[in-house]
């Protein structure tokens, strides 16, 4: 019997999840059409919106990317690499549309963010190290903030069956963080096992051990101090808690009352269920868990239903012409980049043309007289000198 491969996975995944889309398409549309009472009383709410609490909610919002922008940005500064906030604000709202639009939207993500930390001047290691870390600040974060949410909501007798999925999640944060804290005997392992394996392949010595050794230092050359972490770490739930500000300024923009016992859980438990790779976003994904959730914990229907739109079209709809504007201005400027870098290279005729600077906008600029400005034509009266010579 043949083990399926990899390529043979991904093959029939993508039909499954073709399917699996079709099927809670039908189930949406089963639900909205045994809940039209329900729908045309959230109607009668959306028509009533509070526009105060509705700008709020655009603020808490944007608060959050710009929370997220700057945990990344935080990430960067201790690799030695200082963007701008605009820049990173940029990438983020970019990386965020493209997540949302796309299906397995987290992988094009994590692609995007590394060639965008690499044009801020961030080598492959630290761009790679960025990726990681932000991806384990956001997800601990988020444990943290639903264990809080569980206690809080288990105090009250409802928790609405999450407690398995929410111990899940925590135990993972926590193996993360063991990982982490035992990370020169991790070092120490990964190094022996490239020494064996050099061994086993008929290697020659360094081969393999090498590369491994400088990854290492280099990882621990780029590694946050732990102000920077607790930095990082406040910036992870401030982006979440803002976020769920967000959803709580959507109860008042349709004039409901918030559920507060259970908003907190029901919040953390409908973020994790974006993250299953079903929909792109979660879409309908998180609707439906939240408004589950939350008519659970004793919100009005008509009210929650209501109040879930207004806070995903806040959250998740609005961000997407936003973050289709950051893109195509983020791909202008490497394009020209590019195509200057390429300038230089012709112009100057050297083999490792001038890198942008992260603390440039934008690379230096070609001179008729001079050749390039500044320490690219001190590099070409160098290189002139030295034919001379």
């Amino acid at each position: 019997m043949h083990r399926p491969t990899k390529r043979s996975l991904l093959r029939l995944w993508r039909p499954f999840r073709l399917v699996a889309g079709f099927a809670l398409a039908a189930l949406a549309v089963y639900f909205v059409a045994g809940r039209t009472s329900e729908l045309s009383g959230a109607t009668a709410f959306l028509t009533q919106l509070r526009w105060v609490p509705l700008c709020l909610a655009a603020i808490a919002e944007a608060a959050s990317y710009l929370s997220m922008a700057s945990l990344q940005r935080t990430l960067l500064q201790a690799g030695g690499v200082r963007p701008g906030v605009m820049r990173t604000a940029a990438i983020t709202f970019a990386g965020s549309s493209i997540q949302s639009a796309l299906p397995a939207g987290s992988a094009f993500l994590v692609l995007y963010q590394f060639r965008q930390y690499e044009l801020l001047g961030a080598d492959e290691i630290l761009a790679g190290w960025v990726v990681v870390a932000t991806t384990v600040v956001t997800f601990t974060t988020l444990s943290v903030l639903a264990a809080v949410a569980l206690s809080l909501a288990a105090s009250t007798g409802t928790t609405f069956d999450l407690v398995g999925a929410v111990l899940g999640v925590v135990c993972i944060a926590l193996l993360a963080l063991l990982a982490w804290s035992r990370r020169s005997r991790l070092y120490a392992t990964v190094t022996s096992l490239g020494r064996r394996a050099e061994k086993l392949a008929g290697l020659e010595p360094g081969k393999l051990v090498r590369p491994l050794s400088y990854t290492v230092q280099r990882m621990r050359h780029v590694a946050p101090s732990r102000r920077r972490w607790a930095l990082a770490l406040v910036f992870g739930v401030g982006s979440w808690l803002t976020d769920c500000a967000c959803l709580m300024a959507a109860f008042l923009a349709v004039g409901a009352q918030v559920p507060w016992q259970g908003l907190l859980l029901a919040y953390c438990g409908g973020q994790l269920a974006a993250n299953l790779p079903i929909t792109p976003g979660g879409l309908g994904v998180v609707e439906g868990s939240l408004t589950v959730a939350l008519v659970d914990f004793g919100g009005g229907r008509a009210a929650t239903v209501a109040a879930v739109l207004v806070y995903r079209l806040v959250s998740f709809w609005s961000p997407l012409p936003v973050g289709a504007v950051c893109w195509a201005a983020l791909a202008r400027a490497r394009r020209r980049f590019l195509l200057k870098k390429e300038l230089a290279r012709s112009a100057l005729g050297l083999a490792d043309p001038p890198e942008w600077s992260p603390e440039l906008q934008e690379p230096p600029e070609l001179d008729q007289a001079s050749g390039l400005h500044g320490q690219t034509a001190m590099k070409n009266e160098g290189v002139r000198g030295s034919e001379g010579a």
